[in-house]
């Protein structure tokens, strides 16, 4: 039997964003929480998205998806909320389509200084080079 497949979904948001929601701005922190959550259940992370508002039917979502062997996972409804324009038609669309749509319900960090300046850093300079660490 093939592995479930599971789909991360990030919100894509504006590093001047950083001091007020800083998780939100930490596209890499969500990817690496929903990564967790598919190593827990013994899923295989196929694609990791990086979105901001796009429409539930977008070509973009359901690129190669396979109805009741793949899964969508977000780090908690609030990202499912920045990524996507309507969560409601995205969870319908995935009842429609036989896919699974998953937050991963654990507790968002609390970032100090230290990390958001990683975040800043990583997130300011990628042309650098820079990848973070």
């Amino acid at each position: 039997m093939a592995p479930v497949r599971v789909t991360t979904i990030a919100s894509l948001t504006p590093l001047e964003e950083l001091d007020a929601d800083p998780f939100l701005v930490d596209s890499r922190g969500q990817h690496t929480m929903c990564a967790r959550w598919a190593a827990e259940h013994g899923y295989v992370v196929a694609r990791e998205l990086l979105v901001r508002g796009l429409r539930p039917d977008h070509a973009l979502l359901w690129d190669g998806v396979r109805p009741g062997a793949d899964v969508f996972v977000a780090p908690s409804r609030r990202v499912l909320e920045r990524a996507l324009s309507s969560v409601a038609e995205f969870a319908a669309e995935c009842a429609r389509r036989g896919v699974r749509v998953e937050t991963v319900g654990r507790a968002e960090p609390a970032y100090d200084a230290a990390m958001k300046a990683r975040v800043h850093r990583r997130l300011s300079m990628p042309t650098a080079g820079y990848d973070g660490r």
